[in-house]
């Protein structure tokens, strides 16, 4: 009889990752450092002291290789990692590829993502600096939802935001997020005056992250109790990211492969920082040697690929600093795609500056693809996909299907970054061809950044 098949590849608990990876040590030169929009200096500790504990501070700013995971935080993380690593034979059957295709998967985590990856360490920290609640936004639900629960875990409140398109659409993203013992808002909201000044310029707005961001920002600043907590973007954010590749490469190293190509879908940057970054370390020690790495972001809001590398605020209302990052202007409010956690005006500071250095690549792709190849992966792999690594599936199908004609054997692999459960109402859009298509004309989008960017305040020096 033949081997059977080797779906899995699983770590034991005690093989799990000790340490995040900081690629800034790494780096061949520096990303930009976020600018105070007053002075138009680097921004110092103090500026960030409102809103983040110095902990998280540190990691921001650190050079350091390695962080240590604290033993509490790894604690928690052993209710679900290691995540297993999959082999998927079926979809490549399916499609009739020489390519072998695997996935990293987080959706077997409480949150049904990536997400408590970071949201852990960050109410851990905080919860050691005496703050008693934490603020934050989030899209498709799955943030808010990883932040309430380790905000249960470590006795903090949790208040949310959650952008006004993907509180309607996702009911019982709302609800898990309470079952934490979350607050969850619909934003815009007329609790901050961020949302008030929205909801008045446009009643039926569908809410965007960046409008989010700032009515969170908002209330944390004003409460002395209260600390912000952002489930991407930032350098600590990824950094905590980084136990996916680290889990990853040692899972690889298990079967003997040699990874050619490594896609994921890029929103603000946490999942494929996440996934890629261990890899990349291992591809600069090797003079260049190493996988393609390939962003992968909704047509409708393509920051790498169509919007400018610039300073912009993070936020709406620019509460924040102002960080270089590739923007599509800090004011521009997405189409309400299904792929919430996509719809961020702009990309991490550290994502783009890798896309300025040539160092990864990104492409976009639209909600009918994705969704296309996220069913296709359901009924061969038995896993509905949540709607944004539908982007990543999407583009490991086209890069498998090309290996068909080229006959190259190439070893793909890509994060399957959480579960769809909770989205199952836009595959029934999809299923009953009434899902829409959102793309930008080149020209209408560039002239949109364009005109956003010069509303951003003049930076002194």
């Amino acid at each position: 009889m033949p081997e059977p098949l080797r779906h899995k590849i699983l770590l034991d608990e005690d093989e799990m990752p000790t340490r995040w990876y900081n690629v800034l040590a790494d780096l061949p030169t520096p990303p930009p450092p976020p600018l105070h929009p007053g002075t138009g200096q680097p921004v110092g500790p103090e500026d960030l002291a409102a809103i983040f504990p110095m902990d998280l501070i540190a990691q921001e700013v650190t050079t350091e290789r390695y962080v240590d995971i604290p033993q509490e935080v790894q604690d928690v993380y052993r209710l679900w990692r290691p995540s297993p690593l999959f082999r998927a034979h079926r979809l490549e059957k399916a499609l009739g590829t020489p390519a072998r295709i695997y996935y990293k998967y987080e959706g077997v985590s409480p949150a049904g993502s990536h997400k408590p990856n970071t949201a852990v360490p960050q109410a851990y920290y905080n919860a050691k600096a005496g703050i008693r609640k934490l603020t934050t936004e989030t899209g498709a639900g799955q943030w808010g939802t990883s932040l309430a629960f380790a905000c249960a875990q470590f006795d903090l409140e949790c208040e949310v935001w959650q952008v006004r398109a993907s509180y309607d659409a996702k009911p019982y993203r709302r609800i898990m997020m309470e079952t934490f013992g979350g607050t969850v808002h619909p934003s815009p909201s007329d609790l901050t005056q961020a949302g008030r000044t929205m909801l008045a310029s446009d009643p039926a707005s569908p809410g965007s992250l960046g409008l989010a961001i700032s009515e969170a920002v908002e209330v944390a600043a004003q409460d002395p109790t209260a600390n912000y907590a952002l489930g991407s973007v930032l350098n600590h954010v990824l950094l905590h990211q980084t136990v996916i590749g680290e889990e990853a490469l040692l899972q690889l190293a298990k079967v003997g492969e040699s990874v050619d190509l490594i896609v994921g879908c890029t929103g603000g940057g946490s999942n494929f920082g996440g996934l890629t970054f261990p890899f990349l370390r291992e591809k600069l020690q090797a003079g260049g040697a190493g996988p393609v790495i390939r962003a992968v972001e909704p047509a409708s809001c393509p920051s790498l690929t169509q919007g400018t590398y610039a300073y912009d605020f993070g936020d709406v209302a620019g509460l924040t600093p102002l960080l270089k990052m590739h923007t599509l202007g800090h004011d521009f409010i997405p189409d309400p795609i299904h792929a919430g956690g996509l719809r961020y005006h702009g990309m991490s500071p550290l994502v783009s500056h890798l896309y300025e250095e040539g160092l990864i690549e990104a492409v976009a792709k639209t909600q009918k693809d994705c969704f296309a190849a996220g069913v296709l992966f359901a009924r061969t792999e038995g896993i509905v996909p949540a709607p944004e690594p539908t982007h990543a599936v999407a583009a490991a199908v086209d890069e498998a299907i090309r290996c068909i004609e080229t006959g190259e054997e190439k070893v793909i692999l890509t994060a399957l970054c959480g579960h769809g459960h909770l989205d199952l109402p836009a595959y029934d859009a999809y299923l009953r061809g009434d899902l829409v298509d959102h793309t930008w004309d080149d020209t209408e989008l560039q002239q949109s950044v364009a005109a956003a960017l010069t509303r951003l305040p003049a930076i002194p020096g």
